[in-house]
This record gives structure tokens, sequence and C-alpha cells, in this order.
């Protein structure tokens, strides 16, 4: 049993936090791109969007979405994404970073005081040397010439990391105990499997891939077996652990994520050699799902790195197998497809061969003319759907329509609505009409899609003093003395008085050496999590300019300050309004002293805010 790791100390993981750009650790994750004020935007990884609404800043250290309120610094970003502790996500940090971290109980980093993340990154690490030395041996002389044979020298192998697990019980339990790691560590990494004389090897005499997160790191393997002496499956893939959840991951994405997000496209293949394939061959944005179906959680992965919403043209293309096989694939692929906002398409080789033998027969150009000769994956799959009927028949094209109709109704473009319909109705023989009375009547039987909640709109008020508090927590060298002259009542927004209520407690803005240490100080004095989401926000929305200078930041305070003067002003006002002929001389001539005092106020804050002073 490994040791519970102690506690690292504050001072580490305040040089993580600094160290670690969070830009850089988003980016494995999600496409950012410039939003303005030195902030980045993109699709928001916690939850389905269709316009980017989460926002990077780098010089503050946070993140926030404005969308679903998940924000934090670079290690809550880690827990979250990779569903990590505390400790694990400083380590994961701290070792891609390069920073020793001490902890509280003894000294040093030693394997006892390791998280369980890092610890089981690092077995595979030791996996995958071991199995790619072995690849070199003389009992993988097998494993060379299935590589071989497939287009695929030693060049590529070196490039994807390909090994081979030698066909003994204890190869790479011996290296790995070796290194210090125990038997429970090798079984829960999925590289070993218990059995009645202590832990024996996973996989034995195949073929290995190590699969990567976008990161890099090896969190699992694929194997492929070389004998028919072997009487497991054709191919072998790591088992649900902690670091490893086949849903949620795709083979090849940390060769092609920078790819995708440069040219806009995803290939969708069915293996490890077909991303080899497409890869060697120039097609650089394949990736493969390991062992699963392409669901949910991959199209929610490909979104982030395509940065697919509305302003984009990014596109999707799957490649199947031309047998029944791969138009059911197909067909799965169909029902994930209206959560993308990219166009999908689907590419088919018409002789039935997938990428790796189509490269091997035909070379590296036939590779890419295969990609380049995609067909829509709608027009695919709605040809895949009335080739089940008889159309020689009037039975046989109506069932067709009826099958097609609830198809055409879940069209989430409806501008390509229409054109679909004619295309339908053309190769049923039928009119227009008939195709869409029928589609509607399908549509009708549908739930009803969720509309989104329309957001109010804010009001001057609300929309100045957010804009106050932005240039108060991202700008505190700029604020100088005005921030003294901030009040409780200047803030009718309760969102802001809370957040304005954190800055008192967290002190006087100039006394800080940076924005960032600023900020984690007036979070630290935040009342609740609601509180805290709103300074996050404040933090990372963009100011108007790049790089605002003290000009415009104390303009904004005097127009704050000069609409409180106003409602003052108004409150004066009133009061003499209501005042009867009865009331003392002195309490007037109190209000109207007060009344001049404060006009004379509002007008030098007005003059100030828009540059006259």
């Amino acid at each position: 049993m490994v040791a519970v790791a102690g506690k690292i100390r504050e001072e580490d993981v305040t040089s993580v936090r600094e160290r670690a750009r969070i830009d850089e650790i988003v980016r494995e994750t999600v496409t950012l791109k410039a939003a303005g004020g030195g902030s980045y935007k993109g699709l928001c990884p916690f939850h389905d969007e269709r316009t980017p609404s989460f926002h990077v800043t780098p010089s503050k250290g946070l993140y926030h979405c404005f969308s679903c309120g998940e924000g934090g610094d670079v290690i809550t970003f880690v827990r979250k994404i990779d569903a990590l502790s505390f400790t694990e996500a400083v380590e994961k940090l701290a070792g891609k970073y390069g920073i020793a971290l001490r902890y509280e109980e003894g000294s040093g980093s030693g394997s006892g005081q390791q998280g369980q993340r890092a610890r089981l990154i690092e077995a595979h690490k030791v996996a995958t040397a071991f199995y790619r030395n072995q690849l070199s041996s003389p009992d993988a002389a097998h494993a060379r010439t299935f590589l071989t044979e497939r287009g695929f020298d030693a060049q590529s192998w070196e490039l994807f990391g390909v090994g081979y697990s030698p066909a003994g019980w204890d190869g790479l339990r011996n290296e790995l105990r070796g290194k210090g790691f125990t038997e429970e560590e090798m079984i829960t990494a999925g590289l070993a499997v218990a059995g009645q004389r202590g832990a024996y090897d996973r996989f034995r005499d195949r073929v290995m891939w190590p699969i990567r997160d976008s990161s890099g790191d090896t969190i699992g393997f694929g194997a492929r077996k070389l004998t028919e002496a072997d009487q497991g499956p054709k191919y072998l893939n790591t088992p649900e652990t902690p670091i490893y959840r086949k849903s949620q991951v795709l083979y090849g994405i940390d060769l092609a994520r920078r790819e995708m997000a440069k040219q806009q496209q995803a290939v969708v293949v069915e293996g490890y050699t077909d991303v080899m394939a497409c890869h060697l061959a120039g097609v650089t944005t394949a990736v493969a799902t390991c062992g699963t179906a392409f669901g949910s959680e991959h199209v929610k992965m490909l979104r982030r790195i395509l940065m697919d919403d509305d302003s984009k043209h990014a596109e999707v293309v799957f490649t199947f197998d031309g047998d029944a096989a791969g138009r059911k694939a197909a067909l799965k692929a169909f029902s994930e497809d209206q959560k993308f906002v990219a166009s999908t398409f689907v590419a088919i080789e018409s002789h039935g061969l997938d990428p790796c033998d189509l490269r091997l027969k035909h070379g590296d150009a036939a590779v890419k003319e295969l990609i380049s000769a995609k067909i829509p994956l709608f027009e695919f799959v709605m040809k895949s759907t009335i080739a089940d009927f008889d159309l020689d028949t009037a039975e046989g094209r109506v069932a067709a329509m009826r099958a097609a109709a609830p198809i055409l109704a879940g069209i989430k473009d409806s501008a390509l609505r229409p054109e679909y319909i004619r295309m339908v109705a053309g190769w049923l023989g039928m009119d227009d009409a008939t195709i869409r009375n029928e589609m509607n009547s399908a549509g009708k039987k549908a739930a009803p899609q969720q509309t989104r909640a329309q957001s109010t709109a804010s009001s001057q008020a609300a929309n100045v003093e957010r804009e106050a508090l932005k240039c108060v927590l991202q700008t505190p060298h700029l604020v100088g003395t005005w921030f003294d002259s901030l009040e409780e009542s200047v803030f009718t927004v309760p969102a802001a008085s809370v957040v304005y209520s954190a800055c008192v407690q967290a002190g006087n803005p100039l006394e800080f050496d940076s924005a960032q240490a600023w900020i984690a100080k007036v979070l630290e004095q935040a009342v609740d999590d609601e509180t805290r989401s709103h300074i996050r926000a404040m933090a990372v929305e963009p100011l108007p300019n790049d790089d605002p200078d003290a000009r415009y930041v104390q303009a904004v305070l005097a127009r704050i300050l000069e609409m409180d003067a106003g409602r003052r002003v108004a409150e004066i006002k009133a009061a003499l309004s209501r005042a009867e002929d009865g009331t003392d001389d002195i309490d007037q001539a109190r209000l109207l002293a007060e009344l001049l005092s404060l006009e004379s106020y509002r007008r030098d804050m007005r003059n100030y805010a828009v540059g006259d002073s």
C-alpha cells in the first residue's frame, strides 16, 4: 500500500501557480483565441455551448466561464478537467514545469509521497520505455514483420512510440517492481492482472500502442495479437482505470490536436494503424476511438479543439469500412452529428479499403484523395436508410419516406433542410410537399427542443459598477487614491456590493506586487462561492483596451462617483420638495448647502470622466 501523501509546502504550491501558465495548460484541452485585454476565449470544457463564453486571463492566472460560472486558477482547472485531488494536480503541474516539491512530512518527493495519478503516469512511462526496447529484441521479430508489412518503418515506430510486450508472464511486472512499484499499483494502472500467485502482465506477445492524453502523458495501451495461439481478442485495450476512460480518449490526439485547431478539421478513423497511415500520408488531423464507439464525450473533445461555434467553418470527417459494419458505425456517428456545429462528412473507399490498406496498396496520395472525396454524412445516412426499401414499388417508396422523415425533421441547420427535402424527394420520385408534410408530422411527434433562456439587459448603473470593479481588480497599480474615494453606497447591485466588500477587506491594492497577488487576496475575503465566482468573472472579463492606462481607469471610477452623487442629489431634492412651510429653516439651509456641494462634486466627476478636467 502506498503511503498517503504529506501536505505540499505552501511556498511550492505558490511556485506552481506562478510558473504554470494557465493559457498553456488550458490549450491542451481548449482552442483559445484572443478576446482583447490580454484575455483569451474558447468553448467551455465544463458544459456544452455553441458560442464561446470561457475566458482565460494569463496575467491574472485565472479562467472563468460567463455561462456556467466555473472558474479558478491553473490548479483548479487541472483538478476539474482531469478529476484529480489537489495534491495530484499540483504534482502534475510540477512535473510538467520541472518544479521540485517538498512535503511537510519528511523531505523530498519519494514514491511514498506522490499522489495516485502521478504514480500511475510514471508507471506508464516505465511501461512505454520497456515495450519500445522490447520491440528491437530477437523475440519481437514477428512484431517488426507485422509493422513493416503494413508499411511502417522504424522511424514511424519511434514517432508513435510503438512497442512489443514479450510473451512471458512477468517481464513488465519485474521491470516495474525494480522501479519501486507495488503490485497493487500495477493492477490499478491496468498493466497487470491479479492472479492466485500474485500479479502477472496483462499484455503478452502483442504489438503495443501507447495511448496518450492531449498533453502527451501515456494513460493506457492498445495491444494487437500476433498469433492464432493467442486466445484473447484481436485488440486488447487497457481497462477503465483512474487515469484512463475510453469514452474520453482519442488515440493520436496528442499529435493531431494542434493541426486540428490550425486546419479546422478532424478526421476520425477506426484503428491505430489507420491513424499512423493517415499521419504518415500527410493527413495529420487523424484520431481514433479506443475500443468503443464514437460518442458524446468524443464530440465534446473535438468541439473544444476545433472551436466549434457558429463563427467557424470546421469539418469533421469520419472514415468507415464499406461493409455493413461500417454503415452501422456511420449511422451511430450521425446520432452524435447534431451536437456539432461543424459540417460532418464521411469518407468510404469504394473497394472497402481502410486508410492503412489503402496507403499500402496505392500510396500516400490515395489516402489524401480519400479524405478529399468525402461526402456529407447526412447524404450517406439518408441513402443508407432508403436503401433498405424496394423503391420500385409504391409501398416501398412510402415506407422509405416514413423512415427518412424523422431524420429530416431532426436536421439542426434549418437553412439546409429544404435542400435535403428536395434531394430525398428526387431519390424517391415524390414531390417536395409530400416529403415536407411527412417530415412536419414526424417533427411534431418528437420531443420539443429546449430553448435557451434569454438574459435580461443590464442597467447602465450595473454596467458602470461592473466596469469599475474590473478596473479595481485587474489594474490595482492604476487605481491610486481613487479606491479610497469609493464607498459601499456607490454599489447598488448586490453582486457588485459583495465584491467591493471583499476588496476593502483585502486591503490597499497599491501594496500588492501584482494583479494576480491582489486578486488572490480578494478571493480569500469572499464570503461564499457565488462571490468568488463574481470576482473571477470580473478579473478575467476583458477591459476595452488591451493595455488600459491610468486615464481610462480613473475616468471609470469618476463616472461611478458621479452616478452616486447624482442619486444623492435626487434624494435631497425629493426631501426639499416634501418639506412643508413649517420645516425648520436651519434644516432647509443644511439641505440646500449639501445640494450645492453635491452638484459641484458631480460636475467635477462628470468633467473628469469625459476628459474635460
